[in-house]
């Protein structure tokens, strides 16, 4: 469809990505877009976005169970403990995208997690933050709206305020896919049935620090 909608076997309209393939319907229809509070779930999607440059994110959500497991959960706490030994081990690991860069980053960021946390009260208080002004955002939400919006204004404030505090692998593009994510904007198109459904969530949600 040009406005970028596809409709399912189920009837539904949905993001023309999001019908790509089995993982993707799921992330699409159950996660993308929607509100997260938990500091653990949103340290996971920077470090997990972090990992899809340069690949494609269906590389990362069918590798996430073993990202998970190498990685502690993704608990920054026990992260932030790790040391040569689990770099080692995990670029030893096949079920996870073995770059040592991205590895050594995560344990970085997971330690910089912990004095954020110290700053900030919780990762959630911070990053909620720069959730932007209902009034800046677009007016319509199609698939050219959306190509053109791989940074947004926040994104670049959020990546300098988090490059401030020694994070990595967290530029402005990066954390604009981030705040996608986790419902820090929601960009799912115009009469995609999910877009319903993370408003009325947005409306409900109860901001971090407020």
């Amino acid at each position: 469809m040009s406005d970028g909608l596809v409709k399912g076997d189920d009837g539904k309209l949905r993001c023309l990505w999001g019908s790509g393939s089995e993982d993707y319907r799921v992330y699409h229809d159950g996660e993308w877009g929607r509100p997260v509070s938990d500091d653990i779930r949103l340290f996971e999607k920077i470090c997990l976005e972090g990992f899809q440059s340069g690949l494609s994110w269906i590389t990362i959500l069918r590798k996430r169970e073993s990202f998970r497991k190498g990685f502690a959960g993704f608990d920054f706490r026990k992260v932030a403990k790790f040391g040569e030994k689990d770099v080692a081990r995990l670029l030893a690991d096949a079920g996870i995208v073995r770059h040592r860069g991205k590895i050594e980053s995560t344990v970085n960021n997971a330690r910089r997690a912990v004095e954020l946390v110290a700053e900030a009260g919780s990762l959630a208080a911070f990053l909620w933050q720069f959730e932007p002004d209902p009034k800046s955002r677009p007016a319509t939400f199609d698939r050219d709206t959306l190509r053109a919006m791989s940074t947004s204004p926040e994104s670049v404030a959020l990546s300098k305020a988090l490059k401030k505090r020694g994070w990595s692998f967290v530029g402005p593009t990066t954390m604009y896919a981030f705040m996608q994510g986790v419902g820090i904007v929601d960009d799912h198109f115009d009469g995609c049935f999910c877009r319903r459904e993370v408003e009325k969530m947005r409306k409900g949600f109860v901001r971090p620090g407020k």
